[in-house]
């Protein structure tokens, strides 16, 4: 079995707030992917994260160090980019996070020894994007990591070219 991880494809951070015009410009490339991933891999799972955050976000470390609210639980913010949700269907899990990487994603995954590999597209591929890379990769050590570059976006077009530098040094696949 192969796992889609689709991370953070929210408003916020495509066309919102934390947006810039590289995490907007993914949106078709992830959706085509979603669409392409239920045609080839029926038996297939799909997650995606959703970074979630509560009003006192700003009273958190992440919000001091971040100061910008975002994400937060049921604005259109924190709703995933409508393409994206259509996409993604009633069938995909949907996972919550407070933090850059979701601490519960291999608990979603499952200890299923049939796991194949694990593909993985969203943004921001300089923060969450490789946060949830890398505990995938230590939750599976034996298990592949595809990270599809086309369906990934950073902060800048400079620290996305280096998160997907640090998870080749990793071990991951960058395609």
């Amino acid at each position: 079995m192969k796992v889609l991880v689709i991370i953070d494809m929210q408003n916020d951070f495509t066309t919102g707030v934390l947006g810039n015009p590289q995490t907007a410009a993914v949106t078709g490339n992830v959706v085509k992917l979603i669409n392409d991933f239920r045609k080839n891999e029926p038996g297939g799972k799909i997650i995606a994260t959703l970074d979630t955050h509560s009003e006192n976000y700003m009273d958190t470390q992440e919000g001091r160090n971040l100061p910008v609210p975002h994400c937060i639980r049921g604005t259109d913010g924190w709703k995933l980019v409508p393409e994206v949700d259509a996409a993604l269907g009633d069938k995909a899990l949907r996972l919550e996070k407070v933090t850059f990487g979701a601490s519960d994603l291999p608990l979603a995954v499952g200890r299923d020894e049939d796991i194949e590999e694990f593909i993985i597209a969203g943004v921001c591929t300089d923060i969450c994007v490789i946060s949830n890379a890398m505990i995938l990769k230590a939750a599976f050590p034996e298990v592949p990591v595809k990270i599809i570059a086309d369906c990934c976006a950073g902060v800048t077009p400079e620290t996305h070219q280096n998160a997907l530098n640090a998870m080749k040094c990793c071990q991951m696949q960058i395609v």
